[in-house]
């Protein structure tokens, strides 16, 4: 893969292995049909227990069975995925970052024993419920609410926009008790075969085609307390997830780029017109020496924030600000990716639009990239303009 500062000499063994065992996976196993997925808007459900065998669901934590890799590798990992598709991605980070994350970080013993091998191999699946039709940027206007009753809690509410959803044994689920408003915010482990609970696939979109998302209903669905995540309460516990989850993101986004970038070189080096490859154009240098250049400047950006992470410095705004560049960038790159391949860019048989029409939605979830540039700007000038 495209690597034009050498940043893989720096990898460990381990990381160098991780990332050649994510690669070989995804050339041989995924990529041969992901395009067919993403033209029928469905997800390739054979691969979730492959990649659980791979470890590749939270593998940069440790006890339970998880392998404890660097948080470089664990980037490295989600780099490859995402140069397969952002659903690929998204549905590995979903089950590691927001769902077995949590139970980690937050979760009794008996939670964590319960859940997290069985996430860890991929039988069985997680999701994430924190977005609601009326409550997107700010989730703490969240009218999904639990009111105490028979030893346990009574759910009531509805979550958009989740992926995993339809699929998925267990739903986290964030929602406030009803007797008091001012009440924080609690996480519900939800198994979703309970009475109550439904499910509904979201099957409209035009980006992120391959990816399984949906909605989750909760009518009456009762839950004991053993079944409430005892070790946070307060908006900090879903936001730091996400903290989590956009970090893989941060990686997810140069892999799409990175193999946008490929694409449209390969393609221009054999694309001939007016007697020898379109590659020879200056127009087509320039396109492709920007490309090679914003797709370093944001690897090296990735590489930096797994530094932090490692040492237990890195800051959610560091985060915000490493999602906003590096999505956007992917964002802008596909597109130019997409006009050095023209017309035949437009199909199916190559990546770049595929990509382009995925950072759409990479774009807007886990944080716009609106709300990323406020978190910044407040980090930077001290003044919230959320007030």
């Amino acid at each position: 893969m495209f690597d034009y500062f050498d940043l893989e000499r720096r990898l460990s063994q381990e990381e160098r292995l991780i990332q050649e065992t994510a690669r070989e996976f995804v050339q041989n196993t995924v990529q041969p049909e992901i395009a067919d997925h993403w033209q029928r808007g469905t997800f390739p459900t054979d691969i979730i227990t492959e990649m659980g065998d791979l470890d590749f669901y939270a593998p940069n934590l440790e006890g339970y069975g998880l392998p404890g890799v660097s948080e470089t590798a664990y980037g490295l990992l989600m780099r490859e995925l995402e140069a397969c598709d952002s659903g690929v991605r998204s549905m590995a980070s979903v089950q590691g970052a927001l769902v077995m994350y949590p139970i980690y970080a937050y979760g009794s013993d008996e939670q964590k024993e319960s859940w997290l091998p069985k996430l860890a191999a991929g039988e069985a699946v997680g999701c994430f419920g924190l977005t609601e039709p009326e409550h997107g940027s700010n989730p703490s206007g969240m009218e999904t609410s639990a009111k105490r009753e028979n030893g346990g809690y009574v759910l009531n509410g509805t979550k958009k926009w989740i992926t995993n959803a339809p699929i998925a044994d267990v739903a986290l689920i964030w929602a406030r008790e009803r007797s008091d408003p001012e009440t924080p915010v609690r996480g519900f482990l939800v198994e979703t075969d309970r009475d109550g609970v439904t499910t509904e696939n979201i099957d409209s979109k035009l980006s992120l085609r391959a990816s399984i998302t949906g909605e989750v209903h909760l009518n009456d669905a009762w839950v004991p307390e053993a079944n409430v995540l005892p070790g946070i309460d307060g908006m900090g516990g879903p936001l730091s997830c996400l903290t989590q989850a956009r970090f893989g993101i941060v990686w997810g986004a140069v892999g799409a780029a990175t193999d946008c970038f490929e694409t449209a070189l390969q393609y221009a080096q054999d694309r001939e017109q007016f007697g020898g490859p379109i590659a020879r154009f200056q127009l087509q240098q320039e396109k492709l020496t920007e490309m090679a250049t914003q797709i370093t400047l944001a690897e090296l950006m990735a590489h930096r924030l797994a530094e932090l992470k490692e040492t237990g410095e890195m800051r959610p705004e560091q985060v915000s600000m490493a999602k906003r560049n590096n999505v956007r960038m992917a964002r802008d790159q596909s597109r130019i990716a997409r006009e050095i391949l023209g017309g035949n860019g437009i199909t199916a048989d190559y990546s770049p639009m595929r990509h382009m029409a995925n950072m759409e939605t990479v774009y807007t979830y886990e944080g716009t990239h609106d709300i990323h540039t406020l978190i910044v700007g407040h980090d930077l000038t001290g003044i919230p303009a959320f007030e």
